[in-house]
């Protein structure tokens, strides 16, 4: 039964972030939004929301373990696996400014949590954790990243007429509820599921995080991403999960963290060491074959570096 109510809540979550982004895009393209801010915003939000509220749901129940390498497993994911995949689909040309800002903003978040949780080595403190005061630094980027985003936006000219006026705000509306209800609903049954089914089997409640429900909340940013390779909207691909990885980070640890300090698990920093190598192969393969464009065979490089860190962990778990 508690395989059957995690399954249950990541169909629910998946499919109520699909409601919500769909909601989202309609109310961007309305009001004549690029590709590129819709992937780092509004796609970026809608497919992390899945992590945003198992990390509530997580943090409400005191399963901090969950809520910290649910992200980590996450933003490794999103990179290693579901960038990899769309690359194989189809190679992914990268603007100059994702190159340079946007992936390299990442790369910050990564740094900056790593930093951040490892209170016992750099201030000798005895426990490390992400404390509300990180909580509150992660929110005050997550504000400088949205700003950043909002003067893309106006620097953005000649965007074409909405293609569909037919849909109206009231018929938006519903759909973001709508999603964010399914969302809600997900959240608890996914968390509660892997809590019971870690409590079973005597496994930690980060094996499954960064296994399990990392995967099964990086589904969301998978299928986006890899529609979006087969439609040749490389803007979109790469958008969306440069801006799910600051967001999983920056709002979603931030407000986490706000909710409830998160400790640092035994084998912690191993695995935020591997967000950060995945986000420096990320930047470094934008200027290995061809420049600015993540090609097939790097997308391949990124599912084994997936495949074989998923075997480490759970050897070690």
């Amino acid at each position: 039964m508690n395989a059957v109510l995690l399954v249950l809540g990541f169909m629910v979550l998946i499919k109520g972030a699909d409601i919500l982004v769909d909601g989202a895009c309609l109310l961007a393209k309305r009001l004549r939004i690029s590709d590129l801010v819709i992937g780092l915003t509004l796609v970026a939000f809608g497919t992390s929301a899945p992590e945003f509220f198992v990390n509530i749901m997580a943090s409400a129940k005191g399963a901090t373990d969950i809520a910290l390498s649910n992200v980590v497993g996450s933003n490794i994911a999103n990179v290693l696996l579901v960038l990899g995949i769309a690359a194989v689909i189809y190679p992914l040309e990268v603007g100059k400014g994702t190159v340079w800002k946007e992936i390299p903003l990442s790369l910050v978040a990564v740094t900056l949590l790593l930093l951040l949780v490892n209170d016992a080595i750099i201030d000798e403190s005895a426990v490390s954790a992400l404390t509300r005061i990180d909580g509150m630094v992660f929110i005050l980027f997550f504000g400088l990243f949205l700003y950043y985003t909002a003067g893309i936006s106006k620097d953005i000219k000649g965007l074409p007429t909405p293609p569909d006026m037919a849909v109206g705000y009231t018929r938006i509306a519903a759909m973001v509820l709508a999603g964010l209800a399914g969302l809600v609903l997900g959240g608890h049954w996914v968390v509660t599921g892997a809590v019971r089914i870690a409590e079973h089997y005597h496994i930690s409640q980060s094996l499954i995080g960064l296994t399990i429900v990392a995967v099964g909340t990086s589904l969301p940013e998978l299928a986006t991403s890899a529609v979006a390779a087969y439609k040749k909207n490389s803007d979109i691909a790469v958008g969306n999960i440069v801006g799910s990885c600051i967001f999983n980070i920056f709002f979603v640890l931030g407000i986490s963290a706000l909710l409830r300090p998160i400790p640092l698990s035994a084998g912690g920093n191993v695995d935020i060491s591997v967000a950060l190598i995945a986000a420096v192969m990320l930047f470094v393969f934008m200027f290995t074959g061809k420049r600015h464009r993540l090609d097939k065979w790097e997308g391949m490089v990124f599912v084994g570096v997936y495949l074989a860190y998923i075997i480490f962990v759970i050897k070690r778990g």
